[in-house]
């Protein structure tokens, strides 16, 4: 199973156009993802993956205003 940085809550992405991505884990930039190049340096893949914690859905969070804006 390949791990997908994207969707780990340690990725970071940076200003630095050399180095666009970053792990707040391991505490390295790279231009590569930084998974791929876990598992070159090391061989295995990244132990450190955490899924994000996603907020809920705004659809459910936003308040209606009682105005009626229909003509």
């Amino acid at each position: 199973m390949s791990v997908n940085c994207f969707q780990c809550k340690h990725f970071n992405t940076t200003w630095n156009p050399a180095f666009p991505r970053a792990c707040k884990a391991y505490g390295f930039k790279s231009k590569e993802m930084p998974s791929t190049l876990v598992l070159k340096a090391t061989g295995s893949e990244c132990l450190q993956f955490e899924p994000k914690r996603y907020k809920e859905s705004y659809k459910t969070t936003q308040k209606r205003s009682g105005i009626d804006y229909r003509l």
